[in-house]
């Protein structure tokens, strides 16, 4: 549960961050934000692990880095869906995805699973 919980506001928060921070990614309302974030972090809990384990031999190749291929794609994704979202190029969908990631990995950090 904590995880979920993790990925969801690691989603909005990047999702913010980006739209505050990275020029051309455009989210027009504060609904639109939160209910992306949502669907991100519901579909990088969910679905993600089955495209990490699909794609397994494209990321040992490439040394792990197909797995920023897949967070772009999942971005990209949600945004082809919110119309409200705007991503105008691939360097501010890397971008955003390497401020996803980041916010990811911070929060799981400062939130570190609880030892029994």
């Amino acid at each position: 549960m904590r995880r979920i919980i993790l990925q969801i506001v690691s989603g909005i928060l990047g999702l913010w961050l980006a739209n505050t921070i990275i020029s051309r990614v455009d989210i027009t309302t504060c609904k639109t934000m939160l209910l992306a974030g949502l669907v991100l972090g519901l579909i990088n809990f969910f679905v993600k692990p089955i495209l990490k384990f699909l794609t397994t031999p494209l990321r040992i190749i490439t040394f792990g880095l197909f797995g920023l291929v897949i967070n772009m794609a999942i971005i990209w994704l949600v945004a082809y869906f919110f119309q409200e979202i705007s991503i105008k190029g691939i360097a501010p969908l890397f971008w955003t995805a390497i401020l996803l990631w980041g916010m990811s990995t911070i929060l799981h950090l400062v939130f570190p699973k609880k030892k029994k």
